[in-house]
């Protein structure tokens, strides 16, 4: 069951997640899969009867609005520095990266965290789109196009949102999972939308695999949307075995700070290296130190 709570929570987010949205009303109602007469309602405070619990559950999704008695702080992290400076950077400029890095450092978390004081700047889970039709709808609903009817409308319609939106910014995360179609698509929505749109393409060595693995088999459009993708991949962990251990260290203690108990700060190199001990040949990630940090908590 759905709290009061959890949905005064959502409306408590919404001004400012409306705020960055340079479309209309009835626009943002879409990008969060509602009409505007809902919406209205819900800009007005009401929350009995309007939603069902699922579309109460996806808009909190969407808003990242944790659940009731969880909370995590961020922390300013270099891969929190290095995604917030990349992603200025392509939305100043109307620029396309990649970034290809290390699982569980937290570039999700860091992308979805800035964008969401970012001004016409839109995030896609593409593990959740991968076939190019759902890839098209989901990408026209995020932004509040229409994403029923003919599918070349819808993208002739996304497109077209794009070019007439004041210097927006779309994070492509999981682009790896996009089958060969669906990633063929970014190379026209680049070519329709060059200098105007910036575009920030997030994975880790599956991405790199399906780019360079395109690129040598000569696959159609892969070194064209490398080419385009500034032709390098942004990283932010370290080359060499001792740096890339001191920038864990960091990393781990730097969210940890933030986020243990005050009780329980004093211990914090022992849980530094609780997480960072190599289970299998892998240490632990971030994903290890929100697992202590919750269990820490309940206790």
């Amino acid at each position: 069951m759905i709290t009061t709570a959890f949905k005064q929570k959502i409306l408590a987010a919404m001004p400012a997640h409306r705020d960055n949205f340079q479309g209309t009303d009835v626009a943002y109602a879409k990008t969060l899969g509602i009409n505007s007469s809902i919406y209205s309602r819900l800009h007005k405070g009401d929350t009995e009867q309007v939603l069902s619990d699922a579309k109460w559950l996806h808009i909190g999704r969407l808003f990242d609005i944790m659940p009731d008695g969880e909370q995590w702080n961020t922390a300013r992290t270099e891969v929190y520095a290095k995604v917030e400076n990349d992603l200025q950077n392509c939305k100043r400029n109307g620029a396309a990266l990649i970034m290809v890095d290390e699982c569980g450092i937290g570039k999700t978390y860091c992308a979805k965290h800035i964008i969401r004081r970012m001004k016409n700047s839109f995030y896609l889970d593409c593990s959740q789109a991968k076939t190019k039709q759902q890839f098209i709808r989901l990408f026209a609903k995020t932004i509040g196009v229409d994403n029923r009817g003919r599918y070349q409308d819808v993208k002739a319609d996304l497109k077209y949102a794009l070019l007439y939106m004041e210097k927006p910014l779309i994070v492509l995360d999981e682009a790896g999972d996009l089958d060969y179609a669906a990633f063929l698509e970014l190379k026209e929505l680049w070519n329709a939308t060059e200098g105007t749109c910036g575009w920030y393409m997030m994975g880790a060595d599956g991405l790199r695999a399906k780019i360079e693995r395109g690129i040598n088999y000569r696959k159609v459009g892969y070194r064209e949307i490398f080419d385009r993708f500034n032709n390098k991949y942004m990283k932010a962990v370290p080359m060499g075995a001792e740096n890339k251990e001191a920038f864990y260290v960091k990393l781990i203690g730097d969210v940890l700070v933030a986020n243990l108990p005050a009780s329980e700060q004093k211990k914090l190199t022992v849980y530094v290296k609780k997480i960072l001990a190599t289970d299998g040949g892998e240490h632990g990630t971030l994903r290890r130190a929100k697992t202590i940090v919750k269990l820490l908590k309940a206790a």
